[in-house]
């Protein structure tokens, strides 16, 4: 592929990428991942690189120009894409990153398996059963945390290896700890083991995601200090509750609690399936990958996620993990020595939905892609899974939907917009004012708009469409399917309607709704015309209104005839200008007598 293509494709990428936060890698022509990077925004940092800028570098500038490929990983925050960036850094030591020589590993707290726990600072994990928070992405938010812990449960800071039995023998004695306040002295038995075990359990909550108690405690500190006019002591309470606001306690882009494992998962459509996979290795992930596979015959979604596996493996090049995370069993019988989890809880089902999460992703970006390159294939994949999710006989191509739109039934209108392959196609629009029903019924307003809409296309000739969306639940549906019953066509159009409450569609004689995917082309094509029915219908109805309202008013002065009226507000637009023209100005429109009655009238109801 010559350089030109590259480029072509690079910005093709770029340009579907998300605006999440993450990690990408740059890859060169071999397939060598040469750099990575993390970011706030994965579009807008990816995109500078392929900005003309003096301000890139040398290195810089002959790094992009041997990028052939870019890859990218979603994660929750920005703290997780400095992790993840850390560990594939370490993993695959591209050449264009400044290596992490040092091989140091990430910070972390952890409460020590001891009769008093100490909690302290560590970059080495033990498996001495003792219990490890973190990893954090930066070593000063792990003092932060520490030290506001420490204050708040007076721990223990010093070495000792104390025991009940050691404070019997009075082996301990008091430190400068004491002294200034940070220590109650369980050294000295000055705090009980039970009450300094209770502080402990106080302060794992903290360092578990679980703040409201000490975020409560430091906001009532911070209003005590306050009223006492000690105000740099209140700003340091302050200071402690807001970090306490965006703290994150955990991480599953390191987790100690998960080892060598891989994770996969998958989504399958009417022609393809899309698959992700993360590989975790001593706890942290350290590599991710997404394909997409083209379906040529019917197969199981579970035989589909057993190919993925074992395409992905091929792909990346390294064996399977004896722990393997999915969202649903595969058939065991094809891996041997695999042992497959579909997690519940916990940082495995974390792991899941961030793989589930990039999976959605990259489906969309391919999806978008299609969409740019070749609107009518794209257009082709939505009537099909349309056609799929709600049963019908035929793609529906052409959808019309239909909504009612009344104030305390004044001014009552009906419209009905049409979508064909998916979009709006606004030239077949239609307005209808309510003619046969008094007062409020949208029962009957909608019976009496779908009865002359297809009245009159049966009349015309016109091409009926495949379906009809109502705007409403059981009742309004059952009117218009009455309609199409009556003029013989229940056979030939499939109606249902979208109720707005939970989203559910609704079929003709059947009591239970459909209940279809939130993130799903086909309920998205449908909210998307009930939502442009209603605002077509309400514009409609609010000009009505205004209109009515402006002629209403005029109506009221018995001089004035409906061409007066139409005379005056073709000169002057509005009623205000009306109300504040002179006589003079009146006169040249209508004449002196009624331009009289016009001032005198509305002077007499200011």
């Amino acid at each position: 592929m010559n350089k030109e293509n590259v480029n072509n494709q690079l910005k093709e990428i770029v340009s579907l990428l998300p605006s999440n936060p993450g990690v990408y890698r740059f890859i060169n022509d071999k397939g060598v991942v040469i750099y990575v990077g993390k970011a706030k925004n994965l579009k807008k940092r990816v995109a500078s690189y392929f900005v003309t800028s003096k301000d890139h570098s040398l290195k810089v500038a002959a790094m992009v120009a041997k990028i052939c490929q870019i890859e990218h990983t979603v994660v929750d925050t920005e703290a997780d894409a400095f992790l993840l960036e850390n560990n594939m850094i370490k993993s695959l030591q591209p050449k264009y990153n400044i290596l992490l020589k040092d091989d140091k590993t990430y910070p972390w707290i952890v409460v020590k398996n001891e009769p008093f726990p100490r909690i302290i600072s560590t970059r080495n994990l033990v498996k001495d059963g003792s219990r490890y928070y973190g990893p954090y992405a930066s070593i000063s938010a792990q003092k932060s945390i520490l030290e506001l812990v420490k204050r708040l449960y007076y721990v223990r800071s010093c070495n000792f290896r104390m025991t009940e039995e050691g404070i019997k023998r009075n082996k301990f004695s008091l430190c400068l700890e004491y002294h200034i306040g940070n220590c109650k002295a369980p050294c000295e038995a000055k705090q009980s083991h039970e009450e300094y075990l209770e502080n402990i359990t106080l302060a794992k909550k903290i360092l578990a995601g679980n703040l409201s108690e000490a975020k409560d405690y430091l906001h009532s500190m911070m209003l005590q200090m306050s009223d006492e006019l000690r105000f740099e002591d209140a700003q340091r309470y302050k200071e402690r509750f807001e970090m306490m606001s965006v703290y994150q306690s955990k991480s599953v882009i390191v987790s100690p609690m998960v080892t060598d494992t891989d994770v996969f998962s998958l989504i399958v459509d009417i022609k393809s399936a899309f698959c992700s996979y993360l590989h975790i290795a001593k706890g942290a992930i350290i590599y991710s990958y997404s394909i997409e596979m083209k379906l040529e015959v019917e197969e199981t979604k579970e035989d589909i996620l057993a190919f993925a596996i074992n395409r992905i493996a091929q792909i990346v090049g390294k064996g399977l993990s004896s722990q393997i995370i999915v969202p649903f069993l595969p058939d065991e019988k094809l891996f041997e020595n695999k042992v497959f989890i579909v997690p519940q809880r916990g940082d495995k089902l974390k792991l899941l939905e961030l793989s589930q999460s990039n999976c959605r992703i990259y489906r969309l970006a391919k999806l978008k892609n299609i969409e740019n390159t070749s609107p009518q294939k794209h257009a082709e994949r939505i009537m099909s899974q349309m056609q799929k999710d709600l049963g019908l006989d035929s793609a529906p191509v052409h959808i019309e939907c239909f909504d009612n739109s009344n104030i305390q039934g004044s001014y009552p209108v009906a419209a009905c917009v049409v979508f064909r392959d998916g979009k709006p196609f606004k030239k077949d629009y239609r307005h209808f004012n309510i003619k046969t029903v008094e007062g409020i019924d949208d029962f009957a307003s909608m019976r009496e708009v779908v009865f002359r809409r297809y009245t009159s296309m049966i009349e015309s000739g016109d091409s009926l469409p495949q379906l009809i969306v109502v705007d409403g639940g059981k009742g309004q549906l059952s009117m218009a399917y009455g309609v199409l019953k009556d003029l013989g066509l229940e056979h030939k159009i499939q109606i249902v309607g979208l109720a707005k409450r939970m989203e559910e569609i609704y079929f003709p004689n059947d009591p239970d709704p459909l209940c279809l995917d939130k993130s799903g082309d086909t309920l998205r094509v449908m909210m998307h015309i009930r939502d442009e029915a209603h605002r077509f219908g309400i514009t409609f109805h609010r000009n009505k209104r205004s209109k009515g309202a402006i002629s209403s008013s005029l109506d009221k002065i018995p001089s004035l005839g409906a061409i007066s009226v139409k005379n005056l507000l073709r000169k002057f637009k509005t009623i205000s200008a009306i109300k504040t023209a002179s006589v003079e100005e009146l006169a040249s429109v209508v004449g002196n007598k009624r331009a009289e009655a016009i001032k005198e009238y509305f002077d007499k109801n200011k």
